[in-house]
């Protein structure tokens, strides 16, 4: 989990500023001081739903539509995970506006999914006036209480002249170190009272310090373990993502033939098909990188938590091995797994580091019996999956489809339960930062509002939600902000009309006892033309090509149901808590 760092609560007190404060001095609103606080930032887009309390800083907003852009989300919840698929593929901190009571309270997901996943995002809640705290009054609810667990920092702001400092710190807080989410909360009467504007941007704070000091011993230390190494092995999580180290890791790799796995949410840090990549690590991730995990001799995690769905049963987990990690969050090393050498640090400031002393070196029997593994996955699982002649469609030759269309080259977002694990396993990534999905959490529901925001945050490139037919119900009402912003995701139900990751545990772990996982679903098509968003329906195998082409040649938002396999099932895949090495093909 975050770092949780003790930070003083008045937000003006240890800030010390990063440029001279603004010449101008303006008599201005709280409220509007908030939309300018926000420029100062550079934020260009905010995701939110206006309400009663939060009603001052939108009547401010309306003077600077010219400068910012409000997307009008159907649910707060939405807004949360639409800033989060924004965050991921601009590198900038998603911002969501929401009201007091239940705007703040269906914040509350999104929040805990951002912070699981360490996004970097800026909620700005709207409160009662603060002679009504405490109350009991409409719509009053202690936000600051409910989102302590679940934020990297939060803080009502009860006075118009705090809030400047108040959204400066936020900033630097949600994006320094390891990202995370910030919650906002500010007074009415602190929105509507005047005072007198400057802002600085924050760039310090007394007792709070992201960037740690490098430990150049143990970065010697560390490569001094990989030189000896006969069976070195790279584990790479999203910490190299969101520290842009993907050519460091890479040159690593390559100077010192080192294979690299991927977690879920590292994957497209590496290109799939670099020579050194071997594969998606955890529960339903490749054969190879599982089973080779109890066989190498050194592990070098970066920027990875070792979570439960990577290790299985702990004290099983890389026994045999050396373990080097490299973690920005001293809090992550030796919590899950003991280091040999902890490197508490940004992974590309300690790659940088390391690239130097490592050795060039080639492991290519090593990684021989990476491709050997991938072999028998292939001929027991993927073949079949990914090239089906008979019987209904499967959900993996529908992703390898759209991975052949977009070249790998699309940003692929996806929910959570059986399509997120054979997306995962099945789309060939190409760029880095084009893996959007929910991973700590896993939040059903997140990935169509995600695909909103992500789209937003890089419009260059092709978005594609891949979503299961009941993730699809949770937050389907964002086809209205869909139509309404025309958003031009491309939204790709995989139905089976089942909860299918239940169904699979339930068929294997209990005798198909079905319960309360079967789905009567509406018709997904004729929703979707209700909210002007055209349309396919494909049950045949036939069809499947030129549907999945006509999606992607769209010049807009699409939805396209592809009716798959109902019991298919998703493998390799690891009982829960059973050690990583028992991972079964079938």
């Amino acid at each position: 989990m975050q770092q949780k760092d003790v930070l003083p609560m008045k937000p003006e007190a240890a800030t010390k500023p990063a440029a001279a404060p603004t010449a101008e001095k303006l008599h201005i609103t709280g409220s509007e001081a908030v939309i300018r606080s926000l420029i100062a930032e550079d934020v260009k887009t905010i995701f939110g739903y206006p309400g009663g309390a939060i009603m001052p800083i939108y009547d401010a907003l309306y003077d600077f539509q010219d400068k910012v852009h409000h997307i009008l989300v159907r649910h707060e919840q939405g807004a949360t995970h639409a800033a989060q698929g924004y965050a991921r593929t601009s590198g900038k901190v998603g911002v969501v506006f929401a009201t007091s009571g239940p705007g703040a309270t269906n914040l509350v997901t999104g929040l805990a999914d951002a912070y699981m996943d360490s996004t970097p995002m800026v909620c700005i809640t709207g409160q009662v006036a603060a002679h009504l705290l405490g109350t009991d009054a409409f719509q009053e609810t202690d936000v600051i209480g409910i989102t302590i667990p679940i934020t990297k920092w939060n803080i009502q702001v009860t006075r118009a002249e705090d809030i400047p400092g108040a959204i400066a710190k936020a900033f630097y807080i949600a994006s320094s170190g390891r990202p995370g989410p910030v919650l906002v909360d500010i007074t009415k009467n602190a929105q509507v009272a005047k005072f007198d504007f400057e802002y600085s941007k924050c760039e310090y704070i007394r007792s709070y310090h992201p960037v740690p000091k490098l430990n150049k011993e143990a970065v010697k230390a560390a490569a001094a373990l990989i030189n000896e190494a006969k069976k070195p092995y790279i584990l790479c999580g999203h910490g190299v993502l969101l520290s842009g180290a993907e050519k460091e890791l890479i040159a690593l790799s390559e100077k010192a033939g080192i294979p690299i796995a991927s977690t879920l949410l590292g994957l497209s840090a590496v290109p799939v098909d670099h020579p050194n990549y071997v594969g998606y690590l955890g529960m339903h991730g490749n054969y190879a990188p599982n089973i080779k995990t109890d066989e190498c001799d050194v592990v070098i995690a970066v920027g990875m938590r070792f979570d439960d769905r990577v290790t299985g049963d702990v004290t099983k987990y890389v026994k045999q091995a050396k373990v080097v990690h490299i973690e920005i969050d001293a809090a992550e090393i030796n919590k899950i797994i003991t280091a040999d050498v902890g490197v508490h640090a940004d992974a590309k400031t300690a790659l940088q580091a390391l690239l130097p002393l490592v050795k060039e070196a080639k492991h290519d029997e090593w990684i021989a019996e990476f491709r050997e593994a991938d072999k028998q996955e292939y001929e027991k699982v993927n073949r079949g999956e990914l090239y089906p002649t008979t019987g209904a469609l499967k959900m993996a030759e529908v992703v390898r489809l759209i991975s052949e269309r977009t070249e790998g080259k699309a940003v692929l977002v996806t929910d959570v339960g059986q399509h997120q694990m054979i997306a995962s396993r099945y789309y060939r990534f190409k760029d880095p930062n084009t893996n959007i999905t929910s991973g700590g959490m896993g939040t059903m529901g997140f990935s169509l509002p995600a695909a909103m925001g992500a789209k937003m945050g890089a419009q260059e490139k092709e978005v594609v939600a891949v979503i299961g037919d009941g993730c699809f119900q949770m937050t389907l009402q964002e086809l209205g902000t869909i139509y309404q912003s025309q958003i031009g995701v491309k939204i790709v139900i995989l139905n089976n009309n089942f909860l299918g990751m239940v169904r699979q545990w339930q068929q294997l772990f209990h005798d198909k006892r079905y319960s309360s996982t079967e789905m009567t679903n509406p018709d997904f098509v004729q929703i979707a033309k209700g909210f002007y968003i055209p349309g396919k329906k494909v049950t045949d195998r036939a069809d499947i090509v030129a549907a999945v082409d006509e999606m992607i040649s769209h010049d807009g938002a699409y939805l396209l149901e592809v009716v798959v396999e109902k019991e298919d099932n998703v493998f390799p895949m690891v009982p829960a808590g059973a050690p990583i090495a028992n991972i079964r093909l079938e």
